[in-house]
């Protein structure tokens, strides 16, 4: 087993997905125009040309080019003599969003399961900004196998532990949204207060949606007895943002995650975006191979069917992303409802 309590510096990066990409919270996609600007904007000083033409081993850049896909930053390919380069620009946040990111990826990288981008650097850019240097994978344009991705993401769960609890070496960001991942001894009491209860606060404060509040509260009161003989509950490193739009394979048909929210913590909470990640029986039957059901799992037919409830009764976009698979009863969904 690996203990990935990791402090790295770099990553996140594009995706092209190999399940169906099912919506998620909209936002505005990066053209190619805003990528053009980017990299006008970073002539004269330039941290990443410096980097990849120093310590990336590259004498020269033959090109430069956008990547679509993401919508939070601009994505980048820098092809060189060497290798070629993914690079993630930001212009409106510093370096800490990237460095959370890089630790997760890290971590991912460290437990030698499946595959994901190796972050390199990770710094702040000229004026403002920061930036994220990894490794280029070549995407593939067929699906890949949901068997497959189902079984290596259980080697990394397996292979994922720490001593410290449940938490993260630092708070990072699910999509844009902060995630705070203060090292707790239980899983319950992490959940409730840093899943749950703050997300719940975030809806409430943004769109004075009192009404989920309210019924989250309940549910979150509630927690302990819905995690009654579910059993002892060991912490595991969790990709933390699994929805289809973070799944790709590469050119050989090997899964490949990407740009995660890492925590460590009870691993069918892997489960909570199984709604839009498009997950199948193939998966979960070779997941569950590895990682036998555990007392209290339920049909994850079920969680699906009362997150995407959830989706459609409340505005509360990122506080369905966590929640396990396990452990609900109709007691949840009358709290909901």
């Amino acid at each position: 087993m690996v203990n990935a309590a990791v402090a790295f510096a770099s990553p996140s990066w594009n995706k092209v997905s190999s399940f169906p990409t099912i919506p998620r919270p909209v936002c505005k996609r990066n053209s190619r125009r805003s990528a053009g600007t980017s990299i006008r904007a970073m002539m004269g000083t330039d941290p990443i040309r410096d980097w990849i033409c120093g310590e990336g081993g590259a004498s020269k850049i033959t090109r430069i080019s956008p990547v679509g896909g993401g919508c939070i930053n601009t994505a980048l390919r820098y092809d060189t003599d060497a290798e070629t380069f993914f690079v993630k620009t930001n212009r409106d946040v510093g370096p800490a969003m990237f460095e959370a990111e890089a630790a997760g990826l890290q971590a991912m990288f460290a437990t030698g399961t499946i595959r994901v981008p190796k972050p390199f650097k990770v710094g702040a850019l000229p004026g403002r900004g920061s930036y994220i240097i990894m490794e280029h994978i070549n995407m593939g344009t067929s699906r890949g196998g949901q068997a497959e991705l189902g079984r290596q993401l259980a080697l990394m769960h397996k292979a994922g532990k720490t001593d410290k609890g449940f938490g993260f070496e630092m708070d990072n960001t699910i999509g844009s949204t902060p995630q705070p991942n203060p090292w707790t001894s239980d899983w319950v009491t992490f959940f409730q207060e840093h899943r749950l209860r703050y997300q719940l606060q975030l809806a409430e404060k943004q769109y004075r949606d009192y009404d989920i509040a309210e019924k989250g509260q309940r549910l979150v009161e509630k927690l302990p007895y819905l995690f009654q003989g579910v059993g002892d509950i060991q912490p595991c490193l969790l990709h933390g943002d699994l929805w289809s739009g973070n799944i790709a394979a590469d050119e050989k048909g090997a899964p490949v995650i990407l740009d995660p929210a890492c925590y460590y913590g009870h691993h069918e909470a892997e489960f909570g975006m199984s709604w839009c990640a498009g997950f199948g029986s193939s998966f979960y039957n070779a997941y569950f191979e590895v990682i036998p059901k555990q007392p209290g799992t339920v049909s994850h037919m079920w969680a699906n069917y009362l997150v995407g409830k959830r989706q459609s009764k409340g505005r509360v976009r990122h506080s369905k992303q966590n929640l396990p698979a396990s452990s609900y009863h109709q007691p949840v969904e009358d709290e909901l409802v």
